[in-house]
């Protein structure tokens, strides 16, 4: 079963294929979204990557870990919480 992955404090100019790169030294990646602000298109610094396996050696190996000048936050990402109604 595949698992989902938060990156956090990204560089603003890394890529879908840098990060991928990356995380495949660990398992078999998946997929990977880069998050981009919906307003202006700049990215957000945060993204996802989803692991079909060696994802539990991928946080461990790369939290802390520096990557493109910056330290990144790594870890298994949380379900999104549910918006509140809006009346």
């Amino acid at each position: 079963m595949a698992k989902n992955i938060y990156v956090g404090n990204l560089p603003w100019s890394a890529t879908e294929d840098e990060v991928r790169s990356t995380f495949s030294q660990y398992g078999s990646v998946v997929s990977v979204k880069l998050v981009e602000d919906r307003d202006t298109g700049r990215p957000r610094g945060f993204g996802f990557v989803e692991m079909e396996d060696g994802a539990d050696e991928a946080i461990t190996a790369l939290d802390g870990s520096s990557f493109g000048g910056r330290n990144l936050k790594v870890n298994e990402a949380r379900p999104r919480a549910a918006a509140p109604k809006r009346w």
